[in-house]
């Protein structure tokens, strides 16, 4: 307690005051910066979202591209704000930030050498924003492993999957990148019916439950054009297989996809179109008797 009211009868209030009032004046500003900030990157946003639809692109899509190149945007500019704001106050408040400085630019040197990973991983990252190859909401399958992109940050994008597992991977390790919802979408399908069936008049049905489809309210607006029917594909063991594509917009595929072998399977019933399944025929023979008595049998017919 004596230190302490030592301290408070020797402290000079005026300059601890001042030095109150810079540091709550600078937070302030900082605070207002990034206020600034903020507003500056939803208008960047807005009028980037109006280019990419007046280049083509689809208004989801273009969201998504915006988001993906302001995330990142907005990372750094806050992480150099603060660190500013930090120096600042700490000078405020009388330590001396030359020898932090020195200090972080030393250990900078020290990191750049040994972080070689960090570095590639960082410019990896940012050519992939540069080149859109991939945008926050794609589906996409990186180096093998599939899902929908939830995360892109400095160093790592961020994969979940269907069963909700998370696959981290630095943009240095990527080898092999496909986006799944770049553009548009397509669901490819197979469907095998008998070798007895006319595979015209298969085909001719696989249209027209693509044309009613796309007349529907619900599932149409998905879809970019009718399904694409290739023909036959190939001979199956016990199956003729025709193979198509439906074109849809970015990640609605599957839904429509689905619902159109919902209504093939149907439209197959109705039309009495055989949907042939794998079988087996399993053949015992005739049983073979013994070899003894094949023997006896042979000597008594000799003897008569």
């Amino acid at each position: 307690m004596d230190v302490l009211k030592t301290w408070l009868e020797q402290a000079d209030w005026q300059m601890v005051l001042e030095t109150a009032l810079r540091v709550t004046l600078t937070l302030l500003l900082g605070w207002i910066v990034l206020v600034v900030i903020q507003k500056l990157l939803v208008r960047t946003e807005r009028r980037l979202k109006r280019k990419y639809v007046e280049d083509g692109e689809p208004p989801s899509e273009s969201a998504k591209r915006a988001e993906t190149l302001l995330r990142l945007v907005r990372q750094g500019a806050r992480l150099a704000v603060w660190t500013t704001l930090l120096l600042v106050v700490l000078k405020e408040l009388g330590v001396e930030i030359g020898p932090i400085l020195a200090g972080a630019g030393i250990v900078g040197l020290a990191v750049g050498f040994g972080a070689q990973n960090l570095v590639r991983d960082i410019l990896s990252g940012f050519f992939f924003i540069l080149e859109n190859q991939i945008r926050v909401g794609d589906v996409a399958v990186i180096n093998g492993t599939g899902g929908a992109v939830e995360e892109i940050n400095f160093r790592t994008i961020v994969l979940r999957d269907l069963e909700g597992t998370t696959h981290i991977f630095p943009h240095g390790t990527v080898t092999t990148l496909s986006n799944k919802t770049r553009g548009w979408s397509g669901y490819v399908f197979d469907v095998g019916v008998a070798y007895k069936e006319d595979p015209d008049r298969v085909c001719a049905v696989l249209r027209q439950v693509g044309r009613d489809l796309r007349q529907d309210p619900a599932f149409g607006p998905s879809m970019l054009d009718e399904p694409e029917i290739f023909g036959v594909d190939k001979f199956a063991d016990s199956a003729v297989v025709i193979k198509g594509r439906i074109k849809t917009k970015p990640v609605r595929q599957w839904l429509v996809g689905r619902e159109f072998l919902r209504r093939v399977k149907l439209a197959f019933d109705r039309e009495g179109i055989e949907i042939p399944f794998p079988h087996r025929t399993v053949y015992m023979g005739e049983a073979s008797k013994p070899f003894e008595l094949k023997l006896l049998e042979k000597r008594a017919a000799d003897e008569a």
